[in-house]
């Protein structure tokens, strides 16, 4: 028995020495909010009211219950009793080196993940506390993020966070103060769009571009009504870097303004021109460089929006073809003007892949056989809404536009024979909209099933013809993922 009892003794003794190294969380060693480990360094506590006070009787705890009083992923103390110093020390080692916690993690890391959060998620991190603040700030965390305000007063502040932050793409949902607090208050902008800012001027967008700003490559206008050629002249003298111009709805731009942009835009890929009523085929000939007072013209031109300008003729197209070598889009949708002889132009054109014909009126089927034997290689085709095309327009694409994987015919006079001679030799094809094609019957979609594997959308709305039948075929296409049926009823 006294051997017994000596060794319970010694046991007691050494669990007392742990208990000395190991510092418990007692109000001693808390100074506002932070508690002081062994080594001397202090561990900040997020939410000190929720630390654990120590026990008041250690020896009561066993290594079944040994509890561990955790900050940050660090343990602060932990009570053992029987238990030998070696092995404790060697298990308190293995349990601080394999402990995990996010705020054991480096900034970079952090930063990291929060690249995939969402805009507003990754301004929530930042208020989570000062390491996460600074992580989320990191300018990798908020590349290619558009930051989108309401100025309403003078905003240096919210500047300077975007500069802090690397935020280099504006855009305006509603003004109040002068335009140029924006350009002047964000280092090195990049992206300003100001659509549907109707109070801005040619007398604002004129203070505010006053000098040279290199690094703005994309501006946007559309639905700025105010603007006219006055504003142009600025854009193109201070802003030559300008890769993109969105001008849709501007309806008091003119040629003039035209001129302006290609003479200073040169290196311009994308210009809409949406809606600018008072723009002509004189103007076109001006961006494709045909005319001398253009000095040279916008000839790196990849993106042409020409949607519901109605001055515009097929001399127009024939200017596009001619100039704009380049030019990979085109949008002429509403252009009523435009007849199937301007399509004999764009057939000639080998960089064109995308053609946008939505509510041509003079567009036929002769149209598309121009389209056809030009050698066109378009991959992406709109025609929706061309009450003159019929089966015999399938035909001609069937025959010779083999590159198309986009088609879009919705409310055009097609019957299941045009349907079934384009599901026959355009097997590449991954959208086909067929909307409103009220002579459709499930015979059509039959062949769309067994010849167009590829496809990936289609667009059934309006066809009231057919039936379960038919849809359950189209349903079993191997990677059909999006099927649109509107207002169809099953019959």
């Amino acid at each position: 028995m006294s051997e017994v009892g000596a060794a319970q003794r010694r046991n007691m003794e050494e669990s007392q020495l742990l208990m000395t190294e190991l510092p418990a969380l007692t109000t001693g060693t808390t100074r506002g909010g932070a508690l002081l480990h062994r080594s001397g360094h202090y561990y900040h506590l997020h939410q000190p009211h929720l630390a654990i006070p120590a026990p008041q009787n250690p020896s009561r705890y066993n290594c079944a219950r040994a509890p561990s009083y955790m900050n940050g992923g660090k343990k602060l103390c932990t009570y053992v009793q029987g238990i030998p110093r070696h092995l404790t020390d060697k298990r308190k080692e293995d349990n601080e080196s394999t402990s995990a916690h996010i705020s054991c993690l480096y900034p970079e890391i952090l930063a990291l993940i929060f690249r995939y959060l969402s805009v507003r998620d990754k301004g929530r991190s930042a208020q989570v506390c000062v390491a996460w603040r600074d992580a989320a700030y990191h300018r990798s965390v908020w590349r290619g993020v558009e930051a989108r305000l309401h100025l309403r007063k003078q905003a240096p502040v919210v500047f300077a966070s975007l500069t802090r932050r690397g935020v280099k793409r504006v855009q305006v949902l509603s003004l109040r103060r002068g335009l140029g607090d924006v350009i002047r208050g964000i280092e090195n902008l990049e992206a300003l769009n100001l659509s549907g800012c109707y109070n801005i001027t040619d007398a604002g967008l004129t203070n505010a571009i006053c000098k040279e700003f290199p690094s703005l490559t994309q501006l946007n206008l559309s639905l700025c009504k105010q603007v006219t050629d006055g504003s142009l002249s600025k854009i193109a003298q201070y802003l030559k870097n300008l890769e993109s111009l969105e001008l849709g709805g501007c309806c008091n731009i003119s040629n003039t303004g035209i001129i302006l942009i290609a003479w200073g835009l040169q290196k311009l890929k994308k210009l809409d021109l949406r809606s600018c009523w008072h723009v002509s085929d004189v103007g076109i000939s001006h961006v494709a460089g045909l005319n001398p007072e253009s000095a040279g013209g916008n000839l790196a031109l990849e993106h042409l929006g020409l949607q519901d300008c109605q001055r515009l003729s097929d001399e127009a197209l024939r200017h596009v073809s001619a100039g704009l070598l380049r030019l990979k889009s085109i949008n002429l949708s509403f252009c009523v003007s435009i007849t199937d002889s301007g399509l004999k132009h764009l057939a000639k054109m080998s960089s064109l892949r995308e053609l946008n014909l939505r509510s041509c009126d003079n567009i036929s089927d002769i149209g598309m056989a121009y389209l056809a034997e030009g050698g066109s290689r378009v991959s992406s085709l709109d025609v929706s809404f061309c009450d003159k095309i019929g089966d015999q327009a399938l035909v001609y694409i069937s025959q010779g536009l083999f590159n198309l994987k986009s088609l879009s015919l919705s409310a055009c006079q097609v019957s299941d024979e045009g349907i079934c001679k384009i599901a026959k030799t355009l097997h590449e094809l991954e959208t086909l909209n067929i909307g409103q094609c009220s002579r459709l019957t499930d015979k059509g979609l039959y062949t769309v099933a067994e010849s167009m594997k590829h496809l990936k959308c289609i667009d059934l709305y309006g066809c009231t013809r057919i039936t379960t039948s038919g849809l359950e075929r189209i349903m079993k296409l191997p990677q059909l993922s999006t099927l649109n049926l509107g207002l169809w009823h099953v019959r």
